[in-house]
């Protein structure tokens, strides 16, 4: 079974955050070529921290130096002109939200030449999530048939896409009957398509693939006659939309956000709580601005901050599996009707849908 990857990596003593080893990497390259160090960072290695934790850089000038350039994923955070000796830098790592990260400095000597000296960094969440658990409202059925990959509300209309796990032409998008689980209308893709999550923009239903890197959409106005595709590099998982971006997972604690007129990549995110990643972030719906996101094989849905990837809450439906599942498969497939403010879930090839809430244990 898949699960959450657990990664302690912060030490706090008296409340001093600690430098913790990660990846040992500690040489200097000049121009691809292994020389001595001509500007350093004292510790030799890699970081960990925590939030909008601050932690002190010393860096070392052992030659007389133009200028020193510190870069943070990517981004120039500051310069030294001229430094001597030591200098410090108080370093906030979570500038750019959780994630793995880069942090460089680049030395310029008198004559251009360029010494760098990098280390990685990884920023954990400050957020512990809040755990909650489903309650059934009402119980709904579900076509068996289904192998859900993406569910979603639409004007009040639910609609559902599927996978082909025995490869024999099984994959549609389908308008669905909530009360009676019937397909009233649908558009399938060949064999060798393997549907995985969808979502609906502006009239338009996406629908991934899951290896076969491609986008397809269809118009609902027009009995989800198909309009187009768009190609991406990488697996297709989870689909939904805040409005404005497509916003798509591919199995590991990445977010992708797209541009819905050419499905091309505005911006990543990594999805972290405070005890490492969370891959295998599969079917996905966003809820009053947050991020829900299956996390397969398991029986959780995590709720992410759209703007830094931090786990906010973790819902555990182990009920809705034991009550749904019966020879189905896993758990999948979140829809929200924002006409209604009613949310429903389901499962791979289940009989049943659930109206669900969110609710402390116990409640």
């Amino acid at each position: 079974m898949k699960k959450y990857i657990l990664i302690a990596l912060v030490v706090i003593v008296g409340g001093t955050l600690l430098i913790y080893p990660l990846i040992k990497d500690d040489e200097i390259v000049i121009n691809n070529l292994k020389e001595s160090n001509a500007a350093s960072f004292t510790f030799k290695d890699n970081l960990a921290t925590v939030g909008d934790e601050v932690v002190p850089l010393e860096i070392e000038i052992n030659k007389g130096l133009k200028k020193i350039d510190l870069y943070y994923n990517d981004s120039l955070i500051t310069s030294w002109n001229n430094p001597k000796g030591k200098v410090m830098y108080s370093f906030s790592p979570g500038m750019f939200g959780v994630g793995t990260r880069t942090l460089n400095l680049l030395a310029t000597l008198d004559d251009g030449s360029t010494f760098v000296d990098n280390r990685m960094v990884r920023v954990l969440s400050d957020v512990i999530p809040q755990r909650l658990t489903t309650k059934i409202v009402k119980t709904y059925p579900h076509n068996p048939t289904s192998f859900t990959q993406g569910l979603e509300f639409y004007n009040g209309v639910l609609y559902e896409g599927t996978g082909d796990p025995g490869n024999q032409g099984n994959t549609i998008v389908a308008q669905v009957d909530l009360n009676s689980g019937d397909i009233k209308q649908k558009m399938g893709l060949d064999a060798g398509f393997f549907g995985e999550g969808i979502t609906i923009l502006n009239n338009t239903l996406y629908q991934l693939t899951w290896k076969n890197q491609k986008c397809y959409t269809y118009d609902i106005t027009q009995n989800l006659q198909l309009k187009g595709e768009f190609n991406y590099v990488g697996e297709g998982w989870g689909l939904c939309n805040d409005g404005t971006y497509l916003i798509m997972s591919d199995g590991s604690e990445r977010i992708t956000f797209r541009n819905p007129e050419t499905f091309e990549i505005s911006h990543t995110l990594e999805v972290y709580n405070n005890q490492g990643p969370i891959n295998y972030l599969n079917e996905l719906e966003y809820i009053d601005g947050k991020i829900y996101a299956n996390v397969w094989t398991t029986n959780a849905v995590i709720v992410i901050d759209p703007t830094n990837g931090k786990v906010l809450q973790e819902i555990d439906a182990t009920n809705l599996v034991k009550e749904g599942q019966g020879t189905g498969e896993v758990l999948n497939g979140v829809a929200h009707n924002s006409a209604t403010g009613k949310t429903y879930m389901t499962g791979k090839n289940w009989n049943k849908l659930f109206e669900v809430q969110f609710v402390e244990p116990g409640l």
